[in-house]
């Protein structure tokens, strides 16, 4: 049954100050230390509606989705929300170059055509609890870091373990402020997600890697699944009797006009932030973390596309590959621009200076965060020479091709056939699995594409890491082939059975070890991550230090400022954040307005360029002006603004308003703030959101699938006009009206 609601009220937000925008990702059970700053910016909610152990809240409509991202419930049946970009995968997964979903899009216009994705799941949040009594239990300030971290690790596992005896929930404790507290999760996982809906990539990913990260912003970043339980609602495998979820919470949308200074809360799982970095941290960011994943994610995008713009079949099979590749390429070249930019370093310089003079005024903390400083500063110039190595290790190797990761992932049956007392049903186990998977990894697999990366990563490897963080087996081949490394990739991809799907079936019909131990694949794998084994260990005590003095220094800060409220880094674990729909100045003379509109999809439109191809039926709609009651003043609104602070693993989260009702999904940050996850900037720092109008106008108009829009509960406020003052203060900036 269709919901419409139609609300009045009056429109006070037009003469308040606007305010800033409050940086953090808050923990949402202590919520309530914020909820005051939060209702002066516009928030009519209470802490309990936000945050509740005991009664349905809005934390029971937002979910983990997949393995890296936030999603929402929409309905009362269980129908999830999220970007374009997180479901992305999935609908590759059930694509086909006949039925291509990425390409054209899927509507399910009923329940029994909707799609089940193997593997897919999502996870509610049962409760959270700070648990740092138990799981400091017995550590103590003499301790080295590796007691403490044995001890602390022991203690996590009984925690996990009591939370978890007779349920079937998933139980993790998680660090905050460095090791300073810790908190436990517990989670209620479900199963049988099916894929709902979702626009052709042509929509979903509108502008592609020149737009991302970029504003202005035209993309429709949504795709739909929903949750489904067995019939007594419990989560359960799949099955054709499970039932559609019965929501405990659920999002009502609402399509009101967005005003700039207006409410704006997020609530999602942001991935990782590094606020509390020191300077010497963000001088490694700046001079070697960033630039090698860069460089090495540079050479395999382009190599992956040379493939990909040549054969329909390669881009399928590629298309998640290269988008997950791509997207944080690109945010490190952003992010290593905006701390130069920005001055970052120096201003952390600043702040462990003034660290350093409140130390020397208070001989009692001296003594207890004295250390901290020069234990970043001694560990940083120990990591700076294992970095490029390390990272090479990751992004060129483990990473890179992917014969590597699959010789690899037959360690265990090598490690099985080696053992003489191994029982033989177990082997033939092994056997039977590793059989099983043969289609499903060579479905994705291109054998001239992985031969070319490998190439170019071992030369890569060979030419910038130090000679002495090389496997001496690299040496050997860069002798055999003369320097050669497209020679020495067609020989290893000749000789080993990884690269095929036959060779590796013919394997598995008469395992041997002994073919395993020869195997050039394997072989250089090992040698690759032997030595990489060993800069770990040599590391290990640099790694230690910097964690100890990041410990310390955290603690101290919040002792030099106890009255501060200061949010954890980002864990990828639920939190809060809010703001305002705010507009920014990029630069002098650049100004930037807060929203996006259909008309601007049109203006980008390149027939030529396959991120910038418009569907025809979306440039008829235009033309027609056909934008039902999506639409705003004659135009459709596509992308807006906000000012709230999150970060990767924050895709797909619901951005709402004051009252806790959808009005966008959050897909992206801004080119200018990059630096967001170290430095949070105000000024610049901005979310970029799909507007549910244009979620809607999709799934309505372009789509029609009025199964899902009756699904929904939509919202739409009638404005009361009320008296303005007759007397503004002229310190008072009153928002523009809606053009």
């Amino acid at each position: 049954m269709k919901k419409f609601v139609v609300i009045s009220f009056a429109l006070l937000l037009g003469f308040l100050p606007q305010l800033r925008a409050d940086e953090g990702m808050w923990i949402p059970s202590l919520i309530s230390k914020n909820i005051a700053i939060m209702q002066k910016l516009g928030c009519q909610l209470t802490a309990e509606e936000i945050y509740s152990n005991t009664s349905p809240s809005i934390k029971d409509a937002i979910i983990i989705f997949g393995g890296g991202c936030t999603g929402e419930i929409v309905s009362p049946e269980g129908l999830i929300f999220t970007n374009h970009h997180c479901g992305f995968g999935s609908i590759q997964k059930v694509s086909t170059v006949e039925h291509d979903y990425l390409k054209d899009g899927f509507w399910a216009y009923s329940k029994d055509k909707e799609i089940p994705i193997e593997g897919l799941t999502v996870k509610f949040l049962v409760y959270m609890k700070d648990v740092t009594g138990q799981a400091l239990d017995s550590v103590t300030n003499t301790m080295s870091e590796k007691e403490r971290s044995v001890q602390v690790r022991k203690n996590i596992k009984n925690i996990e373990a009591a939370a978890s005896k007779d349920n079937d929930y998933s139980v993790v404790v998680k660090p905050i402020f460095g090791g300073n507290q810790y908190y436990i999760y517990v989670y209620n996982v479900f199963k049988d997600i099916r894929f709902v809906g979702a626009p052709p990539s042509a929509v979903g990913k509108f502008g592609g890697d020149t737009d991302n990260w970029m504003w202005p912003r035209h993309t429709g970043d949504f795709s739909i699944f929903r949750v489904y339980t067995a019939p007594d609602g419990s989560p359960a495998e799949y099955s054709a009797d499970n039932i559609p979820m019965k929501s405990k919470h659920y999002l009502p949308i609402n399509i009101s006009p967005k005003k700039k200074g207006e409410f704006t809360m997020i609530m999602g799982n942001p991935g990782g932030t590094d606020r509390f970095l020191s300077s010497w941290g963000v001088d490694n960011a700046i001079k070697y973390y960033n630039p090698s994943v860069v460089k090495v994610r540079d050479m395999k995008l382009k190599l992956m596309k040379e493939k990909m713009d040549a054969d329909s079949v390669i881009k399928l099979q590629y298309a998640t590959k290269y988008a997950h590749t791509a997207n944080y390429w690109k945010y490190y070249i952003g992010q290593t621009k905006a701390l130069k930019r920005l001055k970052v370093k120096a201003e952390k310089e600043q702040l462990e200076a003034e660290f350093s003079n409140w130390l020397n005024q208070h001989p009692d903390k001296k003594e207890m965060y004295g250390e901290a400083l020069p234990d970043l500063k001694s560990a940083y110039e120990g990591i700076n020479k294992y970095t490029i190595a390390q990272i090479y290790f990751f992004e060129a190797i483990y990473r890179g091709p992917e014969i590597f990761s699959y010789a690899f992932h037959f360690d265990k049956l090598k490690k099985q056939l080696e053992d003489k007392s191994a029982k033989k049903e177990t082997l033939d186990a092994t056997i039977s699995k590793f059989k099983e998977e043969v289609k499903e990894h060579f479905k994705d697999y291109n054998f001239i594409v992985d031969r070319n990366i490998y190439a170019a990563m071992m030369q890569m490897f060979y030419n910038d890491v130090p000679k002495d963080q090389q496997p001496a087996y690299l040496e050997k081949m860069h002798k055999k082939f003369k320097g050669d490394w497209k020679k020495y990739a067609d020989y290893v991809f000749k000789k080993s059975i990884f690269s095929t799907p036959e060779k590796v079936n013919k394997f598995l019909d008469k395992p041997s070890a002994k073919v395993l131990k020869k195997d050039p694949a394997l072989v250089a794998w090992n040698d690759f991550y032997n030595v990489y084994r060993t800069m770990q260990v040599e590391e290990s005590a640099f790694t230690a230090q910097k964690t100890r003095g990041h410990r310390l220094f955290i603690a101290g800060i919040k002792a030099m400022n106890p009255d501060v409220n200061y949010a954890p880094d980002a864990n990828f674990t639920m939190r809060v954040t809010y703001g305002t729909v705010q507009d920014y100045y990029p630069a002098d003379a650049v100004h930037y307005d807060y929203t996006t509109h259909l008309f601007g999809v049109m203006q980008k439109e390149d027939p030529t360029n396959p991120e910038f191809i418009v569907p025809t039926k979306l440039k008829a709609l235009f033309k027609a002006k056909d934008f039902g009651r999506w639409g705003e003043n004659g135009k459709l609104v596509t992308d807006f603004l906000s000012t709230n602070d999150i970060t990767g693993g924050n895709s797909g989260s619901p951005i709402m308003n004051n009252r806790g009702q959808l009005i966008g999904l959050a897909f992206d940050g801004n080119w200018e703030a990059m630096s967001g996850d170290i430095k949070f900037d105000p000024q610049l720092q901005r979310t970029i959101n799909v507007d549910v109008r244009y979620v809607l106008f999709i799934i309505d108009k372009y789509a029609n699938a009025q199964n899902l829009i009756n699904e929904l509960t939509i919202i739409k406020d009638v404005p009361t006009p009320v008296t303005a003052p007759t007397e503004i203060k002229t310190t008072e900036t009153v928002p523009e009206p809606v053009q």
